[in-house]
Order: C-alpha cells, then sequence, then structure tokens
C-alpha cells in the first residue's frame, strides 16, 4: 500500500511528460513555420529570376 502512495505523490514523471509535449509542440510549430517561409523564399527567388531573364 505505501508503494501506491509513493508512486501517487511522485511527480517527476509527469512533469518530463509535460516538457516533452511541450518541445513536441514547438517543434511541430517550427516545422510549420519553416515550410511556410521555405515557400515564400522560394517564390520570391522565382520571381527575382524572372525578372532578370525579361530585362
Amino acid at each position: 500500500m505505501s508503494f501506491f502512495r509513493k508512486l501517487r505523490k511522485e511527480e517527476k514523471g509527469a512533469t518530463a511528460i509535460e516538457y516533452g509535449l511541450i518541445a513536441a509542440l514547438i517543434a511541430v510549430a517550427a516545422i510549420g513555420a519553416m515550410g511556410a517561409l521555405g515557400n515564400a523564399i522560394s517564390q520570391t527567388m522565382n520571381n527575382a529570376a524572372s525578372a532578370m531573364t525579361d530585362a
């Protein structure tokens, strides 16, 4: 019975899981932002190359 009381009071595992979830959320947001930024940069470079060949 004392094992279950200790297990209930132990919060290190829960904290580690919370930090892991936060890190995963940040990673997903960063990947999405980098993908959108990459597409915008690619479009800008294509526009610049097109303007140079037309000139």
